[in-house]
């Protein structure tokens, strides 16, 4: 029961950030985007498509893990033989490298979207070991 308690709040809050990255993305980047030079937005667009990158690795994982507490598959089937949590270099490169430069709210979010993905990759290798 604790477990499960502990997934729907990670859940929640990932689907909760989700929609704030989806919004700042949709309406406020633009913005934020037009007004740097381009350097800063180069540097901006690279950590837009990490924050990107980020949220779409954490969702497939709660999205599997969903599907096995639901009954739909194994979790054998969920972790699979594939690589946990993909692009592991491209979601956590950077992370000490956001640089003043970057909007105050894309920077929160590469922030929360980190300490994120960091406990769902905990959760991940928690699954995996129990595998074993």
């Amino acid at each position: 029961m604790q477990a499960t308690a502990f997934f729907g709040k990670t859940y929640g809050e990932a689907m909760d950030l989700l929609v704030e990255t989806r919004d700042y993305l949709a309406h406020r980047e633009p913005i934020d985007r037009e007004n740097l030079m381009p350097l800063e937005r180069l540097r901006f667009c690279g950590e837009t498509m990490r924050l990107t990158a980020r949220m779409t690795q954490i969702m497939a994982w709660l999205l599997a893990q969903r599907a096995v507490h639901a009954g739909e598959i194994s979790q054998q089937e969920a972790l699979g033989d594939h690589r946990p949590l993909a692009e592991h270099e491209i979601c956590m490169d950077g992370v000490a490298a956001v640089s003043a430069s970057v909007p105050r709210r894309l920077a929160s979010l590469l922030d929360r979207s980190q300490r994120l993905y960091v406990r769902v990759a905990r959760l991940d290798e928690l699954a995996r070991r129990q595998l074993a």
